[in-house]
């Protein structure tokens, strides 16, 4: 009997400012696309419908409208950026399709047409103010590319500092791709900040790093040690983009690091190796991407159907035994239980990780259970050392 063929739509640029990490999640998806054709244990098969909005917003409700409409796919694999989740949307809901993000992001957002498979802020920025405030001090400078992502971000440290006790000297935006950044520098240096918080992304962000390290190295200021930057996303494909010279000594909070020592993530870096040679380590980008198409044939494999309503009522009694460990998904949010882990970067190209938690988060993309306008709880989730 011949198996049934369900085709999913793949939704990630492969060009533009942030292509690096757009083709990481390109690949740790169509990883997951080779070992489901490959394994006996799935009774359908899954063919990718692949679309690259080559980095432009418009793009994105174009191919999106086109794989639902023209293609009839039920399911979306794809976006990395926040303005191109929201301006789709729309269309999921309006053809009933789900949407699988597998992005770190800020928030404040549900919708029931949406599996969101990367962290959501109590996930990645609540564990990092954690983590600045017990080890950095509490003056902060913000630096972000000039769309929701940063804002959001900026919003959820600039209020949980000042419960803190701590302080946003400076906000500064830059359009996506914008590398004229030499005033702010000169800015940051002269404010003398504990930490600067950077949500740029792409080659703003490569741009950043390597001129800011050089600036500093010119003053005789050891910039990791007196200023370091810290982030909700930098990962390893990026630090390649950084650069020899100025890759090292950067902390970033995720819940994945391809450094990891389990034999799950042993398993998928090595597969993620052979499958893609000439590209750098898997991020946490990756990794998201890769959990979103193994939990999605999971929940075709429990519902004997893509149909979406099938789909959406089995998730919440699934997990996937993750290069990262357990995830599952929270049927009240749609958003997935990850563990939330703290790294400083080396020049390796890797992260060492410097703090976890105990076990997967439970998601609270608006951070009603977690804080009180963002105040630190002693019930916020405890994190240890890693020996």
């Amino acid at each position: 009997m011949a198996k049934a063929q369900y085709e999913i739509g793949v939704l990630f640029s492969q060009s533009g400012p942030y292509g690096v990490v757009s083709r990481s999640m390109f690949n740790g998806a169509m990883l997951a696309f080779d070992e489901i054709r490959a394994s006996s244990g799935y009774p359908f098969a899954l063919s990718p419908v692949v679309a690259d909005p080559v980095g432009s917003l418009a793009q994105y409700a174009h191919s999106s409208s086109d794989l639902l409409s023209k293609h009839g796919v039920h399911h979306v694999v794809g976006c990395y950026t926040s303005s191109s989740r929201k301006d789709v949307i729309p269309l999921f809901e309006k053809y009933d399709a789900l949407l699988w993000y597998p992005s770190h992001y800020e928030g404040f957002e549900s919708s029931s047409n949406v599996v969101y498979t990367g962290a959501a802020p109590n996930q990645h920025i609540i564990p990092l103010i954690e983590f600045l405030l017990a080890n950095m001090g509490k003056r902060a400078y913000c630096i972000g590319s000039n769309y929701i992502w940063a804002w959001e971000n900026n919003r959820i440290l600039r209020e949980a500092l000042s419960a803190g006790g701590g302080t946003v000297m400076a906000e500064r935006y830059f359009a996506v791709g914008d590398t004229d950044l030499s005033k702010t520098i000169t800015a940051i240096l002269e404010a003398k900040p504990d930490f600067i918080f950077n949500t740029l992304i792409g080659t703003s962000a490569y741009h950043f790093f390597r001129s800011f390290r050089a600036v500093c190295e010119e003053s005789g200021i050891d910039q990791p040690a007196v200023m370091p930057v810290v982030s909700c996303s930098l990962s390893e494909p990026e630090l390649g983009e950084i650069g020899t010279l100025a890759m090292d000594g950067h902390i970033s909070s995720s819940v994945y690091f391809s450094s990891i020592d389990t034999p799950a993530n042993q398993r998928f870096t090595s597969a993620y190796r052979k499958r893609w040679p000439s590209s750098s380590a898997a991020s946490a980008d990756a990794e998201a991407s890769y959990v979103a198409v193994k939990m999605l044939a999971a929940a075709i494999a429990a519902a004997d159907s893509d149909d979406v309503n099938a789909v959406r009522n089995a998730l919440p009694s699934l997990s996937v035994d993750a290069p990262q460990g357990r995830v599952s998904i929270d049927g009240a949010t749609n958003h997935a239980f990850l563990t939330p882990r703290i790294g400083k970067s080396s020049a390796s190209g890797q992260f060492e990780v410097l703090w976890e938690a105990n076990q997967p988060v439970r998601p609270d993309p608006y951070l009603v259970q977690t804080t009180p306008r963002y105040a630190m709880r002693s019930s916020a989730p405890k994190l240890r050392a890693v020996k």
